[in-house]
């Protein structure tokens, strides 16, 4: 069979037209695709805001219909504009757990002990970025921790003036 005749499937990424049409409020999600959960992280969420009582609702009612009933959140308390203690999503009351340890994911709790550990890239990542974080927070074979994973997919100030002749002076 010639390589021509060998059908091609595109990545599963996230299309620059979602992120334009995607309102607060909307989940942008990617769960890792496999059981075993041996990767660092289990997913990655894109919020498009830091209020987190417009983002989380959105995303408890996705997560709740893959992974059941969720009753806790942790998050990183500096990555959110306030943080109430509980939330009332679809009658159920979801905890509310802040930390200020700074570690850019969000852990998802499902019944008494099972958790999940979610990237969360920061609502103004320019949509290559964020496909790129999200792509490689859910690889299983991913060992890298959510900060060096932004990090990495973030351009740096060298990026931002590439094609402008004035910045290369």
């Amino acid at each position: 069979m010639a390589e021509s005749d060998i059908p091609h499937t595109p990545p599963l990424l996230l299309p620059d037209a979602i992120h334009r049409a995607v309102n607060p409020g909307t989940a942008l999600l990617r769960l890792e695709t496999t059981p075993s959960r041996e990767g660092l992280l289990d997913g990655a969420w894109w919020p498009r805001t830091r209020d987190i009582e417009t983002e989380l609702p959105a995303l408890i009612g996705v997560l709740t219909g893959h992974l059941g009933p969720i009753t806790r959140v942790g998050v990183d308390a500096s990555a959110w504009n306030a943080l109430p203690p509980r939330l009332i999503i679809d009658d159920q009351v979801v905890h509310l757990d802040s930390d200020p340890v700074g570690d850019d994911t969000v852990l998802i709790t499902r019944g008494h002990n099972d958790h999940f550990a979610l990237l969360v890239v920061p609502p103004d990542t320019t949509a290559d970025a964020a496909r790129e974080a999200m792509a490689r927070a859910v690889r299983a074979d991913n060992i890298t921790e959510a900060a060096q994973i932004l990090i990495a997919t973030t351009p740096g100030p060298e990026d931002a003036g590439a094609g402008d002749p004035a910045a290369r002076t």
